[in-house]
């Protein structure tokens, strides 16, 4: 099995793909370039909009439409892209902070992190959201990123790009709290590619999926985080793996333009066989304990 090219859309840094059940789509967005792209599997059809702003992610809603984490704020999407309303603005430094990596919980909480855009002094931070609004449960972050959670929701795995590491933490499904935070995996900051997490998915024997940004590749690990497989792609810098299709069992993998890529920025996939986990839906009616 290999990762092939599915769609060569040119994102300058394609994220977040996600997979919605009820339509059978993909949908991810390009943050770089404020767009939101949309393709079907089944027929090959594609399409995209114009966003008002960076986006880091995005959310199904348990009614059926998106939520965006944009520069400014949490947002819900009408049918066209457009911002319906906002949930939660961004607290930080707008001007050198955006909203970046997101899921959301077995609950429907969302779990969002920024970004510091100047990438020194780790004003970043890991937030939960609820129908309560905006709450900080990381801090000290550079780029908050790899969010996932086991299949009984009961742990978190959460990236530091820039630091080279991936974090376990134990999830209390009642509260929302996150606890107990221990290294899952860290990678070589010597290496010669310079290979560091970026987003991440788990697939239903709760084993974690990363993509290493400038790493040319995608390694599955064990819950242990033993290294369980590696698979290349012929794009540099793949951001993030998604499970979607039928079964789940095809795994969509979105990238940023690298120099020297035969198609930069290009959505690629490959059949797997094990099954992913559906994404949750946010739920604004959540609530913390």
């Amino acid at each position: 099995m290999q990762l092939e090219l599915e769609w060569s859309c040119g994102a300058t840094l394609g994220e977040s793909p996600l997979w919605c059940e009820r339509t059978g789509s993909l949908f991810f967005v390009d943050i770089a370039s404020k767009r939101l792209h949309c393709y079907r599997p089944e027929d090959h059809q594609k399409s995209s909009l114009e966003l008002a702003e960076n986006t880091g992610c995005i959310a199904l809603t348990r009614e059926g439409g998106l939520a965006a984490a944009m520069r400014s704020g949490l947002f819900l999407l009408d049918d066209a892209g457009k911002k319906l309303r906002q949930l939660a603005a961004n607290p930080e430094d707008q001007g050198n902070s955006r909203f970046n990596d997101g899921k959301v919980d077995p609950r429907g909480r969302w779990l969002i992190g920024t970004l510091d855009e100047v990438r020194k002094t780790g004003t970043a931070h890991l937030y939960r959201f609820d129908r309560r609004g905006l709450q900080p449960l990381a801090q000290g972050l550079i780029t908050s990123n790899g969010l996932a959670f086991s299949p009984d929701g009961r742990h978190l795995y959460h990236a530091d790009t820039p630091r080279f590491v991936v974090y376990r933490y134990d999830y209390d499904l009642q509260t929302g709290a996150i606890d107990n935070r221990k290294i899952f995996i860290r990678f070589d900051q010597g290496a010669s590619d310079r290979a560091r997490p970026d987003g991440a998915a788990v697939d239903s024997q709760g084993c974690y999926w990363t993509a290493l940004y400038d790493g040319a590749r995608i390694e599955r690990y064990d819950p242990e985080g033993r290294l369980m497989a590696s698979h290349a792609m012929p794009a540099r810098r793949p951001t993030m793996p998604c499970f979607g299709g039928p079964q789940l069992r095809t795994l969509f993998v979105t990238t940023a333009s690298a120099p020297g890529d035969p198609h930069p920025g290009g959505l690629y996939a490959m059949p797997v066989d094990i099954e992913g986990l559906p994404s949750h839906r946010l739920d604004l009616d959540a609530q913390t304990v």
